[in-house]
């Protein structure tokens, strides 16, 4: 709406209206985030006041992660039809629609209908096909820069929200803790309403690296999404997409799936309090967004199969260390900047091997399965992960399983042939 007239403001003074585009972005990801992590803060406060099981509330967030996951494949045939602000406005406000409907929630279905499948869809339909598609859309020049800090805003902020909405439930209660995130979702749709816009050319400039606009090719739904299944059969053949699908799985459970969701109440057994092991996640939150960013860098020098076997040895390993660390500050908030170095640097790295495999053009439709299938492993591990703790009580078992999985990525990444310097083709294993 404000876009048009706004535009040559900033270009006067040098600041492409992209950027702009980048920081909307940025936010929406990191309020999306933060009511994504809203159920691993609430694990607690829910089983002392309704007495649900851990793994009863396990299946809720399991319902989330895999909405999350397998709504994204189709997140840029929504946006290709309906367009980008549309779409992000709409997501946004579902999101707004299920926390405040989980604050009035008494029965476990409404917890199931609330954070599961409306929260799913949501964040799922604005996951990281929407910083694909900015930087993609917008950017030419610095494109690889722009997807690392939006990647990276995804598990920040998901984490940096962590102690004050823990900070809530302890003073104020679960339901006071819910408002922030219901706030946050409910000023990005606004935001990206009001100062949004679909392509570079809808307010008359070229994406940023360019000279001549661009004009953005006719909306087709259908098309989009049949080309996403299509891709999908195809690629299916190939042994690569299940090499970068299948690691990207580990990478979902031994990260969104156990630590997001679990680490609080796993910190609880041991006596740290709710704030202190939301601050821990916080710290990881922090350097995750360091690593991330330089994952990005490296990735454009190295041979990102080495990159993702470093990536999950040190996190297997850090996880299977995690048990026998005594559970003191000092060795937590250690783990936890190492930990958050590596939290979700296999992002960029596996983007580039899905494109180096598939091609520029479809590597991107072929890392949002790689993504279904990453939030898919979360969702599978958070289920997992809290009936363990209901049978064994004890989550150490859980965390140690998923150390050991990371070392199955390691082997697996190395099935993958070195095309670095071959064209960009669909790989033929």
């Amino acid at each position: 709406m404000f876009a048009a007239a706004i535009a040559p403001w900033f270009a006067r003074r040098g600041i492409h209206y992209g950027w702009v585009m980048v920081a909307l972005t940025f936010v929406t990801a990191v309020c999306s985030a933060a009511a994504i992590g809203m159920p691993g803060v609430l694990i607690l406060a829910l089983t002392q006041e309704f007495h649900w099981t851990r793994g009863d509330i396990s299946g809720a967030m399991a319902l989330m992660l895999v909405l999350f996951g397998a709504t994204a494949p189709f997140a840029g045939a929504l946006m290709l039809r309906y367009g980008l602000r549309r779409v992000v406005v709409a997501a946004a406000t579902l999101a707004v629609l299920a926390l405040a409907g989980a604050t009035m929630m008494t029965r476990l279905w409404h917890l199931w209908l609330t954070l599961g499948l409306l929260l799913g869809l949501a964040a799922g339909t604005t996951a990281m096909v929407l910083s694909a598609t900015v930087a993609n859309r917008w950017f030419t020049a610095r494109r690889g820069l722009v997807m690392g800090i939006l990647a990276a805003a995804t598990a920040t902020g998901q984490l940096i929200f962590l102690p004050l909405n823990s900070w809530l439930v302890v003073e104020f209660g679960w339901r006071i803790a819910v408002l922030p995130a219901i706030a946050g979702c409910a000023i990005c749709a606004a935001a990206y309403a009001l100062l949004g816009r679909d392509w570079p050319a809808d307010i008359a400039i070229p994406p940023y690296g360019e000279t001549a606009i661009q004009h953005p090719p006719a909306a087709s739904a259908s098309n989009a999404v049949m080309l996403s299944l299509t891709l999908l059969r195809e690629a299916a053949a190939h042994r690569a997409f299940w090499v970068i699908a299948g690691t990207f799985f580990i990478c979902g459970l031994s990260t969104s799936g156990t630590v997001q969701q679990h680490f609080i109440p796993l910190c609880a057994d041991f006596g740290i309090a709710q704030v202190a092991a939301a601050s821990l996640l916080a710290t990881m939150g922090m350097f995750n967004f360091v690593g991330t960013v330089a994952s990005g860098w490296l990735s454009d020098r190295f041979d990102n199969r080495k990159l993702l076997a470093w990536y999950y040895g040190l996190r297997g390993l850090s996880l299977m260390w995690l048990p026998f660390s005594g559970f003191d500050m000092v060795a937590l908030s250690v783990w936890a900047i190492f930990f958050g170095l590596d939290f979700i640097a296999t992002v960029p790295p596996t983007v580039k091997l899905a494109a180096q495999h598939f091609g520029a053009a479809r590597g991107p439709i072929i890392f949002g399965w790689a993504f279904a299938a990453h939030q898919l492993g979360g969702a599978m591990a958070a289920l997992a992960t809290g009936l363990s703790r209901d049978g064994l009580e004890t989550y150490l078992p859980a965390f140690f399983a998923a150390g050991l999985s990371c070392f199955v990525a390691v082997a697996a990444v190395f099935l993958l042939r070195d095309i670095r310097r071959a064209p960009a083709v669909v790989a033929a294993e």
